[in-house]
């Protein structure tokens, strides 16, 4: 029991550090590179740049130092997820909260703390590219702890639960990071939002790459009569395993065994060469595998 309270605390903490880095990760993307190119790409840090820009004239003149060049996008990101997170505790639940609670407030911290520094001297391209990579990574390893960062999605989730249940939580952040790219676009113009939407690509990838990992895997499904032998040297060869499934050619009416396995990306021209070496008429179809757990592949986490 000592042991697994143990183990649990590790885990808990090497979340919280996820959580840490990951938020610093887009602290700094959003500071560097999308706030000097005024680029919005979705989000409550998007409308904090908008925010930003819209209220530097008005604010020249403050009397507080640090509001002189428009309202800062620390102080509005951790504003507007302020009655967001409210509403949530009576609409989501408490356990809802958690550790996005924490990243908020963490992305917030780290939005006051990294100065703005201007890497991609007006190359919007520089821009959409690096900054969708630092925001992708970041998002991916708060994902990873099954947190975010507030925001849309928190705003989402809310109408998910109390008005569009016919719609998932996924597609209503959609719409409104659009609505949020839309306000970039009549503030900044054309231009900076189209690469806007390169940097959401850029982004989307990246932290996928993040959450599924980059070792891809090819599954192979194989036709042939001479199914036992071809398993049998892919246990042999390839050390990996093979199922067969049960099948039946609608052409020819005939009981088929078929058989399918998943390879590395490296072992599919030895598992191509095993099979026309052993039944040049089989039929084989490789196929992409996003993620694999189990043994010889990916821990289960």
């Amino acid at each position: 029991m000592a042991k697994i309270k143990t183990l649990a605390r590790k885990f808990h903490l090497w979340q919280i550090m996820l959580i840490i880095v990951g938020t610093g990760i887009m602290a700094f993307g959003i500071q560097t590179i999308y706030d000097p190119a005024n680029l919005v790409t979705g989000g409550f840090s998007g409308l904090a740049i908008v925010i930003k820009y819209v209220t530097e004239p008005i604010l020249k003149n403050c009397p507080i130092e640090m509001f002189r060049g428009g309202i800062p996008l620390w102080f509005t990101n951790f504003a507007l997820n302020i009655p967001v997170f409210i509403i949530s505790y009576f609409v989501l639940g408490k356990r809802f909260i958690g550790r996005t609670l924490f990243g908020t407030v963490m992305l917030s911290a780290w939005l006051y703390v990294i100065p703005v520094i201007d890497i991609p001297q007006n190359d919007l391209l520089i821009a959409s590219v690096f900054g969708g990579a630092f925001s992708g990574a970041g998002v991916g390893l708060v994902l990873r702890t099954h947190a975010t960062t507030g925001g849309t999605d928190m705003v989402s989730a809310i109408i998910h639960k109390k008005f569009i249940r016919h719609y998932n939580v996924a597609e209503i952040m959609q719409i409104v990071d659009g609505l949020v790219v839309i306000v970039g676009l009549l503030v900044f113009g054309v231009r900076p939002t189209l690469y806007a939407v390169i940097a959401i690509f850029v982004t989307t990838k990246t932290s996928d790459l993040i959450l599924e990992g980059f070792k891809f895997s090819r599954g192979a499904f194989i036709i042939s009569d001479h199914y036992r032998e071809i398993s049998q040297k892919i246990f042999e060869d390839l050390d990996r395993g093979v199922t067969g499934v049960h099948a039946k050619g609608m052409y020819t009416d005939d009981e088929k065994c078929m058989l399918y396995c998943v390879v590395a990306k490296k072992e599919i021209p030895t598992l191509k060469e095993i099979v026309a070496e052993i039944d040049r008429d089989a039929f084989v179809i490789v196929s992409d595998v996003r993620e694999v757990l189990g043994e010889g592949f990916q821990d289960h986490q």
